[in-house]
């Protein structure tokens, strides 16, 4: 298994990063997350849509809450051929709850708990707190990957107008 160490911090402080890094140009692999209702969803289940994965470690920080609902946002205005993942850890339920406490309706909240198998395929478990990295994978109509940032600093914002432009270029 690849490790990388010093790619992204958290608090300051270097993790270990699990799993093969992603790079622009690749093929986005296959996963296998749950959905909210326990129901197993992979990248096959997405179709020949864009797709925007919004990665967070876990969706009750604040960060992560503001992450989620920014794409929960934009999706309004990037039509039905988009669809916008938002992968953690978090354990389906705690996922549902949130989603419906705020209002968050157009963002599929899928758990990566049960295996770490997007985490691990697409290099973003932090082997120190078995959390994922926080990050934005873009992939076109054919699953190419098109964006991709692992934010430096979990603690921080990724660069939602870059990600997003990439989008709008691809619709």
């Amino acid at each position: 298994m690849d490790r990388r160490k010093g790619l992204v911090t958290m608090g300051g402080n270097p993790v270990t990063l699990l799993g093969k890094e992603i790079k622009v140009g690749d093929i986005g692999p296959d996963f296998t997350v749950l959905k909210n209702d326990l129901t197993p969803f992979s990248l096959k289940d997405a179709g020949d849509k864009i797709k925007i994965i919004s990665v967070v470690p876990s969706i009750d920080t604040g960060v992560c809450e503001l992450q989620t609902i920014n794409f929960n946002e934009a999706a309004t205005e990037l039509g039905e051929d988009v669809l916008i993942l938002t992968i953690s850890v978090d354990l389906p339920f705690a996922q549902k709850r949130f989603c419906g406490a705020k209002g968050i309706d157009r963002v599929i909240t899928l758990s990566d708990h049960k295996d770490l198998s997007f985490g691990l395929n697409y290099g973003f478990v932090m082997e120190e707190n078995r959390l994922l990295a926080r990050g934005v994978i873009i992939l076109d109509r054919d699953n190419t990957v098109r964006y991709v940032e692992y934010v430096k600093e979990v603690t921080t914002h990724p660069d939602y107008d870059k990600a997003l432009e990439i989008v709008k270029k691809l619709i």
